[in-house]
Parts: structure tokens; C-alpha cells; sequence
């Protein structure tokens, strides 16, 4: 993780390999939109429904999250996805095959917004390919409730970190421990990303996954909100050198992080 932050330019195209974009796949939209409606004060609106039913989520007029419908005879894990910009998704879906990685739904176009893939690493690890034309992405970061960080849970970062650094051209930045496996992903000298070997601590049911951090106020108050909604607390609130983080699910069981930052 990292204290660095961008600020989003709504109007600005992204450069390849930034995150650009979160999504969550569930099987009750409208149960779903209600926790996180009151959990971090988002209004919805409809997105393109190429896959299904779909809306965005609205934060002060501006678009900051995707979520959708998935269909019921589809078990997949419930999970939120980061997208990362690319030029070209056609390309990059090439190079994720030639990497070893598998592209599991398009390219296709999402209306007049984008064109888009959904990919998993060799890992196992989804993630979402995102070419803006009408919509870039995520136009506001910064506040809470709005995504602050993404990092991939692993079971050891040097394989898969060669994979998105082929992929998306990133430069690797490995924290020097003994005992702990992470790698920073740079774009330009930015921190964009995150990679965390976990070792066994893997959890067996899920594999490697992405993971989302939104920014909240007050991380203690939002962990009590997230029960009151009917979620659940899987990591407790814990000081950081990057602020209070904490671990909860929704729900579905979507896992998705907090962090508060520092005063």
C-alpha cells in the first residue's frame, strides 16, 4: 500500500495500466445497491447491460464504482474487480494469453462507453481490461467512498508480477523483508498497484484475488455500519504506516478493504 494518490481527471484519458475502475458482480442487485447506498452514501444509476443488469455508483454527481447482476445459474465468487486502462483491449487480451493468462469474457463493447475484457492471471487472479471512449472511469478519488488502492492477494509475488509487468509495462518496486513478500507496481514513478504473497495463508476456497481498499472517514464506524447492514468483519481495524485499514464482506461475502487515512 501506498500514500501516494492521483486525483482523478474525469476528462483525462488514462494511461495503460492504471486502475481506472471497480466492478462487483452479485446476485441481488437491489439488496446489494441498498448496503452500499448506506454504507458509503452512493445514489445508483443504469450503466450499459452487455453482461446482464448493470448500474453505476454515484458519489457527488460523479461515477465511482460499477456493479451488476449475475445470472443465477452462474456460482461464481462474488467479488469486486479492478479494471485497468488500456489503448487498445484487443491487444492487451493478446498479450494476456501469450503471458499465460486467460481472457474469460470478450473484448466486446459496453455501448458507447468502452470497450472492454475480463481476464484472470496465471494465478487465477480476475481482472478487468478497460478501453474508455464515453466513460474513462472512475471521476472522483480522494474522499470516502471512493476506491483508494488495489492489491492482489498471491500466493508469491515474483511469477505473477512479471506477468502484469509484461502486460501493462509497469516497473516493479519489491519491499526488502525477510518476511514479508510484496511488490509496488510503478507507472511513471507512480505507485499504482499492489502484489501480496501470502504464502499458505492463501485462502483455500478463493486462490489469488484483487482486492479493493475504499477510503472511509472513520474506519472504526464504518466497521460497525457494515455489521448493522448485514455484513460481517474479516480483518478488524489495525494501525498502518498508511492509515487504519480493516477487512470486511458484504453481505454476499464480496470481501473489500477500509483505510482511514492518517491524521
Amino acid at each position: 500500500m501506498t500514500e501516494a494518490r492521483e486525483p482523478a481527471r474525469p476528462h483525462a484519458r488514462r494511461a495503460p495500466g492504471t486502475p481506472c475502475w471497480v466492478s462487483l458482480m452479485a446476485h441481488g442487485l437491489a439488496a446489494t445497491e441498498e448496503f452500499y447506498g448506506e454504507l458509503f452514501g452512493w445514489e445508483f444509476r443504469p450503466g450499459p447491460q452487455q453482461l446482464g443488469p448493470y448500474v453505476r455508483a454515484v458519489l457527488d454527481g460523479r461515477e465511482v464504482a460499477g456493479m451488476g447482476q449475475l445470472p443465477p445459474d452462474r456460482r461464481l465468487p462474488i467479488a469486486w474487480t479492478p479494471y485497468f486502462a488500456s489503448d487498445d483491449v484487443d491487444r492487451t487480451a493478446d498479450t494476456v494469453r501469450l503471458c499465460g493468462g486467460t481472457v474469460a469474457v470478450g473484448p466486446l463493447d459496453a455501448a458507447e462507453a468502452g470497450r472492454m475484457a475480463i481476464a484472470s492471471d496465471p494465478s487465477g487472479a480476475v481482472f478487468g481490461i478497460w478501453q474508455g471512449s464515453a466513460h474513462l472511469g472512475t471521476a472522483l478519488t480522494g474522499v470516502p467512498g471512493t476506491p483508494a488502492w488495489n492489491e492482489l492477494v498471491t500466493y508469491e509475488t515474483e511469477s505473477v508480477a512479471k506477468f502484469y509487468a509484461t502486460v501493462f509495462g509497469y516497473e516493479e518496486e519489491p519491499v526488502v523483508s525477510a518476511d514479508f513478500d510484496y511488490v509496488t507496481l510503478h507507472l511513471d514513478g507512480r505507485p499504482v498497484a499492489g502484489l501480496h504473497g501470502v504464502g499458505h495463508g492463501l485462502p483455500r476456497d478463493r486462490g489469488s484475488h484483487w482486492r479493493t481498499y475504499f477510503e472511509v472517514a472513520d474506519a472504526d464506524l464504518t466497521l460497525r455500519q457494515v455489521t448493522e447492514l448485514g455484513g460481517r468483519v474479516v480483518r478488524p481495524a489495525r494501525d498502518s504506516p498508511h492509515g487504519r485499514v480493516a477487512t470486511v464482506a458484504d453481505p454476499e461475502g464480496a470481501e473489500f478493504s477500509l483505510i482511514q487515512e492518517p491524521h
